[in-house]
C-alpha cells in the first residue's frame, strides 16, 4: 500500500480557476494605458465608420488618370488624324510658296537691276500642285521706286494671270509665259516735290486731268514766285505728257512775266505797279521821258511835254485809269534792251529781264514736265488704258499681253 505523499495533502491550485479569479475585479491602468485609451475615445464614432485600411497610393494627383482617347470610336480617330496630317501638309505648302516668293523676289531684283527687292505674292492654293502643273493661277509683283526718265516712280505694280512656267521643279524654275496682266503705276506728289525740288516747287492736284505747281524758281539771283497748271494725258499706248499752262512768274509785287509771244504774255506791271506811278513822280518821268514807251501807250506827245513840266498835270495824267490800263499793257522785256536805266528807276534788274529773255515757255514747260514713258518689252506689250490725278499723285493704270520673263 503507498504512502501518500506530502503533495497529495496539499492538492496544487488550478491555475485556469487562479486566472478566472483575476477578471473578478478591475485591473489598475497604467498612466500610458489611460492616455492611450482617452485618445481613442476623443475621435468620435466618425472613425469607426472609416473605410477599411487600404496601401497608400504613391501616384502624383492621388487617383490614376484615365487616357482621353481611350474611349473614342474609331471613326473620330481617323477624323482626328487627318485633320493633323492635313495642317502639317497646309504647313509644308505655306513654307513652299514663301520660298518660291522669295526666291522670285530676289531674281527679279538682279534682272531688273532694282535698288530693292520687289514684294511677290503668288495665289492660288495649294501651292505645291500649281507647281507640278507647272502654272500658276495668279501673281502679284509690286516694285517701289521705279527710276523713270527726270522723276521716280513711287509704285509699280502688276498683276499676271494664268502664267506658265518653265521649270523641273521649285528651285529649278527657268522662266514664266504670262499671257495677258494688269496693274498701275503711280507717281507721287511727294516724289516730285522731292527731286524737282531745286526750284522749290510743290504739285497738287487739280481735278481729273490736272496738277498744280506754286513755288519760287530761283532767276539771276532773284526768287521769282511761280505758279503753273499741267495739264495730264495719255500720248500713245505707253506715255504719259503734261501740257503745261498758265506759267507765271511774279517780281514781287511790281511786275508779272508770263513767257510766250502773244501780247497778254512777256513782262507787264502788275496793277498795283501801275498804280506806283501816279504815287512816285521820279517813276513816272523816267517812263514818259522815253520816246517809244510814249508811242506804244498812245498818249499824245503834247500831253506828255505839260506832264513833264508840271506836276500837278503828271498827277492828274498818270492818276487816270486809261493811263493805268496803257501802263500795264506795256511788255517791258522789248524795253530792256535799249532802255536798261529806265527799267532800273522802275525797280526792276536789267540782269533778271535778261534772264527772263531767256526763259522761254518750252524751257519753263521743260523744268515743270511730269511726262515719262514705260519700257518697251522686248516681247509682248504694254498698254495705258487710263490716266487719273488724285490727291496724292498721279494713278495710270495699265495692262499687257504675250510677256516672256527669264529664257
Amino acid at each position: 500500500m503507498r504512502t501518500p505523499h506530502h503533495s497529495d495533502a496539499h492538492p496544487r491550485p488550478n491555475p485556469y480557476e487562479e486566472l478566472a479569479a483575476l477578471d473578478d475585479g478591475p485591473l489598475e491602468e497604467t498612466p500610458l494605458e489611460e492616455f492611450r485609451k482617452e485618445s481613442w475615445d476623443s475621435q468620435g464614432s466618425d472613425e469607426d465608420a472609416e473605410d477599411a485600411w487600404a496601401p497608400p497610393v504613391h501616384r502624383r494627383g492621388g487617383r490614376r488618370r484615365k487616357n482621353r482617347f481611350a474611349g473614342l470610336p474609331l471613326a473620330v480617330k481617323a477624323v482626328v488624324g487627318l485633320a493633323v496630317l492635313a495642317a502639317f501638309t497646309a504647313l509644308g505648302d505655306r513654307w513652299a510658296l514663301l520660298y518660291a516668293e522669295h526666291r522670285a523676289a530676289d531674281t527679279l531684283k538682279d534682272r531688273l537691276d532694282l535698288a530693292a527687292a520687289p514684294e511677290v505674292e503668288i495665289g492660288g492654293f495649294p501651292f505645291l500642285t500649281q507647281l507640278a502643273d507647272k502654272r500658276l493661277d495668279s501673281v502679284k509683283v509690286t516694285v517701289p521706286d521705279v527710276a523713270a526718265d527726270r522723276v521716280s516712280l513711287a509704285k509699280v505694280s502688276a498683276t499676271a494671270h494664268d502664267i506658265r512656267l518653265d521649270a523641273d521643279g521649285l528651285t529649278s524654275v527657268r522662266g514664266a509665259h504670262v499671257p495677258r496682266f494688269e496693274g498701275e503705276v503711280v507717281l507721287s506728289f511727294a516724289d516730285l516735290n522731292r527731286e524737282l525740288g531745286a526750284s522749290q516747287v510743290t504739285f497738287t492736284g487739280e481735278g481729273r486731268d490736272r496738277v498744280r505747281a506754286r513755288g519760287t524758281l530761283p532767276v539771276a539771283g532773284h526768287n521769282l514766285r511761280l505758279r503753273a497748271e499741267a495739264r495730264i494725258q495719255r500720248q500713245g499706248e505707253r506715255g504719259i505728257t503734261t501740257e503745261i499752262g498758265g506759267m507765271r512768274l511774279d517780281i514781287g509785287d511790281l511786275a508779272t512775266y508770263r513767257p510766250g509771244t502773244r501780247p497778254s504774255e512777256g513782262l507787264h506791271l502788275t496793277p498795283k505797279g501801275s498804280a506806283d506811278l501816279a504815287r512816285e513822280t521820279r517813276k513816272a518821268k523816267a517812263l514818259l521821258s522815253v520816246p517809244a514807251i510814249v508811242r506804244r501807250m498812245g498818249v499824245p506827245e503834247a500831253t506828255v511835254r505839260e506832264a513833264l513840266a508840271d506836276d500837278g498835270k503828271l498827277a492828274e495824267l498818270t492818276g487816270s485809269p486809261r493811263f493805268a490800263r496803257q501802263a500795264q499793257r506795256l511788255n517791258l522785256i522789248d524795253l530792256a534792251l535799249d532802255n536798261p536805266e529806265v527799267l532800273r528807276r522802275l525797280g526792276l534788274d536789267p540782269a533778271l529781264l535778261d534772264s527772263l529773255s531767256g526763259l522761254t515757255r518750252p524751257v519753263l514747260a521743260d523744268r515743270l514736265s511730269l511726262a515719262f514713258e514705260l519700257p518697251e518689252p522686248e516681247q509682248g506689250e504694254v498698254r495705258l488704258r487710263d490716266v487719273r490725278v488724285e490727291e496724292d499723285g498721279i494713278r495710270v493704270r495699265v495692262s499687257g499681253s504675250g510677256l516672256t520673263v527669264g529664257r
